[in-house]
């Protein structure tokens, strides 16, 4: 069993958290918390050992009823990987302690590449992660992009591509963000940054990506455009969708257009935290004229990274050299069906 510590119990470590501890060869050891909070509650309901970083901390935790395991250090020393989900800008910090305790560490997108000097996404670089002591997964933005684009230019080779990416405002949860009335251009100037994080995984890609935030939670929406080198079919493109386990259509005769139906869809389904793993690609948005594809691709920011941090782990340990077989264990123990 592969031993995974959670740095990080948020939006993200909890969803980890909760996707590592259904694989079959992976077992959760710790999860760590700064602070008492709602989260901290979930993680003893789940029966995950809780750990935090300033032990004189621990009394505020035990009068709120949460059992404290001991220090992050403690943590790191039963763990073979560290999963670190903490905040942006927090986690580049943290590296120096994973080297102290020489264990595999995983960052996220928040993190600048050079952390780990390898960005990953399990369709298009798994086998380089292979052995790797540091990983970085790349944004959830980043990942959406680099799927459906790894897709194409395996087929047919892509020259280019336009994204222009509109971002929530905030996640659920998150009171402390807007706008509330606004359209914002996250960043004025082009190309945003999506575009070089792209190339962090697939270096050989042109592309030029645009950035607005919009007062919504629910997930972020891209309007796609590529370039192909060959000349390509609707049904052949609508095919390739189909087939790969981290890309679902969003079909016409479902009615749904919007984001907040799309989410609406995922819960009735019975997902968990009504997440999807994968990219909703509109159907009817899919269009070929000659060698351009266009596209609507919707994606669930605080879900498609989970399942390629899973991915990750397995690749770093050698435990699973496929990426494929992987990904279909992965997908397989969280009962993920596509859309």
């Amino acid at each position: 069993m592969i031993k995974v510590a959670i740095n990080g119990y948020g939006t993200i470590g909890k969803r980890v958290a909760d996707a590592v501890s259904v694989q079959e060869d992976m077992e959760i050891v710790g999860v760590s918390k700064t602070r008492p909070s709602h989260e901290a509650f979930i993680a003893k309901e789940r029966g995950y050992p809780l750990f935090i970083a300033d032990i004189a901390k621990k009394p505020a935790f035990e009068t709120a009823g949460i059992p404290v395991a001991g220090t992050i250090d403690d943590m790191l020393k039963s763990a073979d990987v560290v999963v670190d989900a903490t905040p942006g800008g927090i986690g580049a910090k943290n590296k120096a302690l994973y080297e102290k305790y020489g264990i595999k560490a995983i960052w996220q997108g928040g993190e600048d590449h050079e952390v780990a000097g390898f960005s990953f996404n399990s369709d298009c670089n798994y086998h380089q992660a292979i052995g790797r002591q540091f990983v970085r997964v790349v944004s959830c933005n980043t990942t959406g992009l680099c799927r459906i684009i790894h897709a194409m230019d395996r087929e047919y080779g892509v020259t280019k591509v336009r994204a222009v990416m509109v971002r929530r405002g905030g996640d659920p949860g998150d009171i402390k963000r807007g706008p509330i009335d606004a359209v914002v251009l996250n960043p004025v100037t082009i190309p945003s940054h999506h575009g070089p994080d792209v190339q962090t995984v697939l270096p050989h890609i042109p592309i030029v990506t645009l950035a607005m935030i919009v007062p919504t939670t629910m997930m972020h929406m891209h309007a796609v455009q590529m370039d192909l080198k060959s000349e390509a079919s609707r049904e052949q493109v609508l095919d390739i969708i189909e087939k790969n386990p981290r890309m679902g259509l969003v079909r016409k005769a479902t009615g749904i257009t919007s984001t907040a139906e799309l989410k609406e869809y995922a819960m009735d389904l019975g997902r968990c935290r009504s997440d999807l793993w994968e990219n909703g690609i509109f159907e009817e948005s899919v269009s070929v004229l000659g060698k351009e594809l266009y596209l609507f691709q919707a994606i669930h920011q605080e879900a498609d990274v989970v399942v390629e941090n899973v991915d990750a782990i397995r690749a770093m340990t050698g435990a699973i050299t496929d990426p494929q077989k992987s990904i279909g264990m992965t997908n397989k123990a969280m009962n993920f069906t596509a859309i």
